[in-house]
């Protein structure tokens, strides 16, 4: 985090992500306040709130893929939540605490790759040393009798044991089948569903250390097995609290909940009775977003310098209808832009995994050479923009039904095609999208 500024990160983000130069800019600030503060003296440092950011825009417009790729850049723990999915404390449903426990689950997700990355060399050369075992087991009698073994048998079977080492390294004996005993500890939530989902946390533990293991016996090619018995060496590698310790060290300094349609929860329409998803989904996440201590089966989460994104279309609702107290909890407020022809046209050509260019790709697959004219394109773009217009406006993602319905035959036919180039020009964009764009009610359902 602390190699990319402010300048570096906007930069990354425009590899992906066309237009929307402010939502940008703001994430990015936030990011780097983040590193800021770490160099803060002790006293100050648990005085700094983080800058927690509203993005407001329709939907296909990258308030989602702005924080996603941003998580991706700083590395940070980060989990995306729909607000409409929490129910109030007391009610059937999710609380909004579970968010913070996923967040931690992701985080020592991240921190186990990289322990395990930590410990590969030796625990590849003990996934060497056991698969050579189950490639060449000891005969039972040396087993019951190893004294008996002399000295040329145990040179022999050395021997044979190194040559299959070397076959092994060189790849021949990966289809090779041999038996692992592999074992999974079995969770509440596996065993309660639901349930055992809503469960307090204290009851999860105490269940989850009755429930007995499941060992079982399978039989596996040498590649898969490689990966089973790579996991269980790398575990007996690395210190289990200490992933527990730095996950959660991670989560409170530099964890990120984007916390999508929180304009759904904005306001109430009812006038009696508890409106248990809505105004009650704001009163359990004010304590959340302002800083608590929230309760884990891996140890207690202070959530006081956890970054949160809000984003929301804010169609019928605005942010002064959330509650005041929540309000001042996102001091900073974006405003995302509707995307104009031009920016369906750059999104189509200049992203580093574009859709065009992801199209030409897929279909080389098959051995077809597809080249999409400017013309094409620019039609296209002109079509998105003018159906998003006349009908429901979901920004970027009615490129995906036009790409497809101008591809659709093609795709279809790309792996019994004789001819193999074929380029897409206005003309035929026109013949595949002209008579639908007409039709108003069939536009409705197609584009």
């Amino acid at each position: 985090m602390k190699n990319l500024t402010p300048k570096q990160i906007v930069a990354e983000l425009d590899k992906y992500i066309v237009g929307q130069g402010d939502a940008k800019r703001a994430v990015a600030v936030a990011v780097r306040n983040r590193w800021r503060r770490q160099q803060l003296p002790e006293e100050m440092r648990p005085d700094v709130s983080p800058k927690n950011i509203i993005m407001m825009g329709p939907t296909g417009v990258g308030k989602t893929e702005i924080a996603r790729r941003l998580a991706g850049l700083t590395g940070a723990p980060f989990i995306k939540v729909e607000a409409t999915k929490f129910t109030e404390v007391g009610y059937h449903g999710r609380d909004v605490e579970s968010m913070i426990r996923d967040l931690l689950d992701t985080s020592i997700g991240l921190v186990r790759e990289e322990m395990h990355a930590s410990v590969k060399e030796p625990a590849e050369r003990a996934v060497e040393e056991r698969l050579l075992d189950h490639l060449l087991p000891r005969p039972e009698s040396s087993m019951q009798f190893a004294t008996l073994e002399d000295d040329e048998a145990r040179e022999k079977r050395q021997r044979t044991r190194e040559k299959m080492r070397d076959q092994l390294r060189a790849g021949q004996l990966e289809d090779t089948q041999i038996e692992i005993t592999i074992e999974e500890r079995s969770t509440v939530v596996g065993v309660l569903g639901q349930a055992g989902m809503e469960m307090d946390i204290e009851f999860q533990n105490m269940f989850e250390k009755m429930l007995p293991s499941k060992r079982e016996t399978r039989r596996l090619a040498v590649r898969d097995a490689r990966k089973v018995l790579f996991m269980q060496e790398a575990e007996k590698l690395i210190d289990k609290d200490k992933i527990n310790r730095t996950a959660i060290e991670r989560v409170e300094q530099s964890g990120m909940v984007f916390l999508d349609e929180i304009d759904k929860i904005a306001g109430t329409d009812k006038q009696h009775g508890p409106d248990v998803s809505r105004q009650g989904v704001q009163r359990d996440l004010l304590p959340i977003v302002e800083g608590s201590t929230v309760i884990t089966k891996y140890g207690p989460v202070k959530t006081d310098h956890i970054l949160f994104i809000a984003a929301g279309a804010f169609h019928s609702s605005k942010p002064s209808d959330l509650m005041p107290e929540l309000q001042g909890r996102f001091p900073i407020r974006v405003e995302l832009q509707d995307l104009t022809k031009e920016d369906f046209v750059r999104i189509l050509r200049e992203p580093r995994n574009s859709l065009i260019k992801q199209q030409i790709a897929l279909l080389a697959t098959e051995g077809v050479n597809l080249k999409f004219e400017p013309d094409a394109i620019d039609t296209m773009a002109q079509i998105a923009y003018d159906v998003n217009r006349r009908s429901q406006n979901i920004g970027a993602r009615r490129l995906y039904t036009i790409l497809e319905r101008v591809l659709e035959d093609i795709s279809f036919e790309a792996s019994d095609r004789q001819e193999k180039r074929i380029a897409i020009d206005a003309e035929y964009v026109k013949r595949r999208l002209t008579d639908v764009v007409k039709d108003e009610d069939l536009s409705k359902f197609i584009l």
